[in-house]
């Protein structure tokens, strides 16, 4: 076959492709595709790199603490050729909250990269868009009805998150609200379960006070190899669905018309991408409590990185999400020694001055 080229024509102008593509003109092209290979192979050592950075951190999170485990003792025990404190305090532990920390920090990143390139909007997260208001509204009624029991709490904060999703859903399904108006309705959500939340408080005893607070700090040791599993498979369902929609997502970044030029059915790709989004934040929620700034924060520091490339955003993202929480709560443990000290307070204290960092610098 014929490679088709361009030619100058006759003195009008015209443009022919029957002459033979001249070689000046197909050294830029193989430059440029090299360029482009190279770009991508860069790319991907640095995730490479970040997960190496985020498995060394796993193994010296397992080691370090109240209770010191050396390399060797910690092999021998994932072998299972030693038991005793240190197998207890590994296995029912310290691998669940190491595990919880880099699932829900993968978990949440992913969730506010994913509303905000479907809202098309820096500020999206599941805070803005009052689903972690909503999952705390939901735990504190049912502290102060039904008590203490786990399961309860963790039903009706997935049932107050999935709530809030619903509301923010119809009243843009309603009133076919933009993007923007979709944020400004979750900030108002967000401010109707934080009064109701404070109203529930002033209202409960000093004991179940003090539950309702501490659930709303944020804590990843709190979680079972159960709850771990549930949220690692939504997780993991997210983000074959986030993946698998780059090119939509890509499109969708250039503006709606655009996007519906190119073939995407834009309210269907946004309705079932806020759903992941947000089941993802829901569960992540309902089992940890409110970690904030995760969610905002991460995607912001991939696009520094990689650019607007949903290919390559999607998986920096998470890594760079699932690290951070890991940073934050090995920091804590290391801080405080008993590791009682929650990591969403250590989140919260990280990610407002790195928030303000980006926006000086100006973010993509």
């Amino acid at each position: 076959m014929l490679k088709p080229s361009w030619s100058r024509g006759d003195a009008g102008g015209k443009i022919s492709s029957d002459a033979p593509l001249p070689p000046s003109a197909a050294a830029p092209l193989g430059a440029v595709t090299e360029s482009f290979l190279a770009y991508v192979r860069g790319k991907r050592t640095l995730l490479v790199s970040l997960l190496g950075v985020t498995a060394f951190l796993a193994v010296v999170a397992v080691t370090q603490g109240a209770y010191d485990i050396s390399p060797g003792h910690l092999l021998r025990v994932l072998t299972g050729s030693a038991v005793g404190p240190a197998d207890i305090v590994v296995w029912k532990i310290r691998l669940p909250r190491i595990m919880s920390a880099i699932v829900v920090g993968w978990g949440l990143s992913l969730s506010g990269l994913g509303i905000q390139s479907l809202l098309k909007n820096p500020l999206g997260s599941p805070s803005t868009l009052g689903i972690s208001q909503g999952a705390a509204f939901g735990a504190a009624a049912a502290i102060v009805i039904f008590g203490q029991q786990m399961v309860c709490v963790t039903v009706f904060a997935f049932a107050g998150a999935m709530g809030a999703t619903a509301v923010i859903m119809v009243l843009a399904s309603l009133r076919r609200l933009s993007p923007e108006a979709i944020i400004l309705a979750g900030v108002a959500l967000s401010s109707l379960f934080a009064s109701a939340t404070v109203l529930i408080q002033y209202l409960a005893s000093d004991t179940q006070l003090a539950v309702i607070v501490f659930w709303t700090f944020g804590d990843v040791a709190r979680a079972s190899w159960s709850e771990i599993g549930m949220l690692t498979g939504a997780v993991g369902v997210a983000s074959i669905f986030l993946i698998s929609r780059r090119w939509d997502l890509n499109a969708m970044a250039a503006g709606e018309v655009t996007a519906k030029g190119l073939g995407v059915n834009v309210n269907r790709m946004r309705l079932y991408g806020m759903l992941a989004a947000a089941l993802v934040a829901a569960l992540a929620t309902a089992f940890h409590g409110v970690i904030a700034f995760v969610g905002l924060i991460a995607p912001h520091i991939a696009r520094k990185l990689v650019g607007g490339d949903h290919g390559l955003l999607i998986p920096f993202s998470a890594i760079i999400g699932a690290l951070l929480l890991l940073t934050a709560d090995t920091f804590g443990r290391a801080l405080i020694g008993s590791g009682a000290l929650p990591v969403g307070i250590i989140t919260s204290f990280m990610g407002a001055p790195m928030f303000l960092f980006l926006l000086v610098r100006g973010y993509p």
